[in-house]
């Protein structure tokens, strides 16, 4: 079972423990935002390398979304939702005025400098919150 398998499963028994309206359970289990970037970057050596970046914006009914982001290999869309909305849920419990999100990139951080790991984070940052910006305004 996956991540996202897993806490679906975890929150739809909890759900019922807690005797949530089908509809409302539903509708919490659907991410606000799903967005997937490209990231390539100069390497230290001159080079260029590429690498898959996934931002998942969970809930905002509390708040601005917050979450991190998870640099690893194997990343993939269903962990990075799941971490999300686990986010959601943590700040809840707690009573902390935010929604959950997260991010992740596909990569191996002990094979990247410093530097490469700051300018990957920049673009990531910059490409998930281009996309948003954008889609926000045409929206408006």
């Amino acid at each position: 079972m996956n991540a996202l398998a897993a806490t679906n499963r975890n929150f739809k028994l909890a759900s019922r423990l807690l005797g949530l309206d089908s509809k409302l359970e539903q509708s919490l289990l659907i991410p606000f935002r799903e967005i997937k970037v490209e990231c390539t970057i100069p390497k230290d050596d001159g080079t260029l390398a590429s690498f898959v970046g996934f931002r998942v914006q969970h809930d905002n009914a509390r708040g601005p979304m917050k979450g991190g982001i998870r640099y690893h290999p194997e990343v993939e869309p269903d962990e990075v939702n799941a971490l999300a909305q686990l986010m959601t849920w943590k700040t809840a419990v707690a009573k902390i005025p935010y929604g959950g999100a997260k991010g992740g990139i596909g990569c191996d951080p002990s094979e990247l400098s410093i530097s490469e790991l700051e300018r990957l984070t920049r673009v990531f940052t910059q490409r998930s919150m281009t996309h948003w910006y954008s889609y926000r305004c045409s929206c408006s």
